[in-house]
């Protein structure tokens, strides 16, 4: 993975209102952050919090500061869609091509029915506008690209969509021109909604009576519209879906022209700008991508459970099983205090070995810069984050408030080579990060959320226990001709399933890790072509 230069960070524009579609007029610019004090008002840090506010400049608005000063923060309202996204079944056999070519047909599969309000509060509250990422004690994680593609099968190349908000007037045109209704019941189901929105037992009804009169392209469009309203652009109302969507299915053919996935990534990123601040009480969009995200990386804090029927050729979300009992048995305390404890090894950093098979990594997911679908823009900062794309993370440039319009946004995306991170150094070890990246981290941010847990200096302050790194996390070393073999484990306890031969007692050559774990990689004669990174291959 190659870039000539990583362009002049930016920053989106404020928090917009729940549905920025229906807004009144187009927006040509996204303004620089007008809610961000000037640096000589901002505050001298925060107890339990940043003491070099200069990245998390919005933290005192934030909840994850309300829940730290003891206010108390009720588990989030959530809108759960997946029932009705089901609702539906599969699509006639009649368009059952139609709707595989748009690219969207694997979200039919992907919705968990119960939502977890417990764990998914409990890291909301760790999210951040300014990073776009989830502050945690072993550093910043996020919903990738990456994720976005293995979870749901979504593609992450291609164009940005440009619809501008939307008229309740042209919202009705819309209605009448792509689904074949009367101008007075797309009026009368507007004013229902109080706005250019539709409910979705109406889009079931409109869909079942095109498909009764053989309208295979009309129910099409109502069949998409309903499952991106329950699924990728949900919202808080649990009820409806914004009809300015329609516009990117008016030409079926060119549907599947569209980034889908960076659609999925720009409305949850958005959903929880909103979520965390400290007056929200509900969160909206996608919860089944964000539960199931936290299942793949983060196994020993959720309570989850696994389809042991799951099929690697389906969306890795379709591996997640969610029950009442499940979700109900543990409440947020319960999770900030699992969260509080975590290591850099409880972590799941790249959890989709097994499925690369089906869906490759692309290097699109290390594109930095503004993603943008509609009028909502947000921030995706992968030099946040490189350890879940397999390198060691070192201390990222500071966020810088910018000027940037939506076209230049989508050239930049359009010419993303031009804008990847560049390759660091290969993690040895999953999750590895700069001997000065965790002392850094804990200035800018807030590592825990509990005040018992803040009297560790650093994340390691409790003695590790040994572990087996799991099998999806290892990386293979070549042999090198002065290599004779190669383990892999942590701590004390060594796995030699990897061994191509030699004696395992005799002469390994041991890493330190955060001054406390270590990790056995090889023989002493093969040190140097280990601690140079000399032949890795990461699967």
């Amino acid at each position: 993975m190659t870039a000539d230069h990583v362009d002049e960070s930016v920053i989106p524009a404020p928090d917009v209102q729940d549905d920025p579609m229906e807004a009144p007029a187009a927006v040509e610019d996204i303004p620089a952050d007008a809610g961000v004090e000037a640096a000589e008002d901002r505050p001298q840090g925060f107890p339990g919090g940043p003491s070099d506010p200069s990245v998390l400049t919005a933290y005192a608005d934030r909840v994850a500061c309300s829940v730290w000063t003891g206010e108390e923060c009720p588990e989030l309202k959530l809108s759960s869609y997946g029932r009705k996204a089901h609702s539906l079944g599969r699509p006639a056999p009649a368009i059952e091509g139609l709707i595989a070519g748009t690219g969207l047909s694997p979200l039919i599969a992907c919705s968990v029915d119960t939502n977890d309000q417990g764990l998914l509060s409990a890291f909301v509250e760790r999210w951040h506008r300014e990073t776009s990422s989830f502050h945690l004690p072993v550093g910043e994680l996020t919903i990738t690209l990456d994720d976005i593609s293995s979870l749901l099968h979504l593609p992450v190349i291609g164009d940005l969509h440009a619809f501008e908000p939307l008229h309740v007037d042209n919202a009705v045109q819309m209605l009448v021109d792509l689904l074949m209704v009367s101008p007075e019941s797309a009026r009368a189901e507007t004013v229902q909604c109080r706005g250019p929105y539709v409910r979705l037992q109406w889009v079931r009804d409109i869909y079942q009576r095109r498909c009764q009169a053989g309208h295979w392209t009309v129910a099409g469009r109502a069949y998409l519209l309903h499952l991106l309203g329950c699924t990728l652009f949900a919202n808080k109302s649990a009820t409806n879906v914004h009809v300015v969507y329609l516009e990117a299915l008016r030409d079926l053919s060119m549907t599947k022209r569209y980034a889908w996935g960076v659609a999925a990534l720009v409305h949850m990123y958005d959903q929880l700008n909103d979520a965390s601040m400290s007056h929200s009480r509900q969160l909206g969009g996608y919860i089944t991508l964000l539960q199931c995200w936290i299942y793949e990386h983060f196994p020993l804090v959720a309570e989850s459970t696994a389809d042991q029927d799951y099929d690697e050729a389906s969306p890795r979300a379709c591996r997640w099983i969610a029950t009442k009992k499940t979700v109900k048995s543990i409440r947020t305390p319960s999770y900030r205090e699992r969260l509080d404890r975590l290591r850099i090894p409880d972590g799941y950093w790249i959890p989709y070995g097994k499925h690369r098979e089906v869906q490759d990594f692309h290097v699109r997911s290390c594109y930095s810069g503004l993603l943008r679908w509609g009028p909502v823009a947000v921030y995706y900062r992968s030099e946040r984050f490189v350890r879940q794309f397999g390198y060691t993370q070192t201390i990222p440039d500071p966020p810088v408030d910018s000027w940037v319009s939506y076209d230049d946004i989508h050239n930049r995306w359009m010419h993303y080579e031009d804008h990847i991170v560049p390759a660091g150094e290969v993690c040895v070890v999953p999750g590895a990060c700069s001997s000065d990246y965790i002392n850094w981290f804990f200035r800018i941010s807030h590592p825990f959320m509990t005040p018992g847990h803040a009297l560790d200096p650093l994340p390691h302050g409790h003695a590790p226990q040994p572990r087996v790194v799991p099998q999806e996390h290892r990386r293979h070393l070549r042999r090198s001709p002065d290599m004779q073999w190669v383990v892999f484990g942590v701590g004390n306890k060594v796995e030699d399933n990897l061994s191509v031969g030699g004696d395992v007692e005799d002469g390994v050559v041991v890493f330190e890790v955060d001054s406390k774990e270590v990790v056995i990689v090889g023989h002493t004669d093969g040190a140097e072509a280990v601690t140079d990174n000399k032949g890795l291959d990461i699967f």
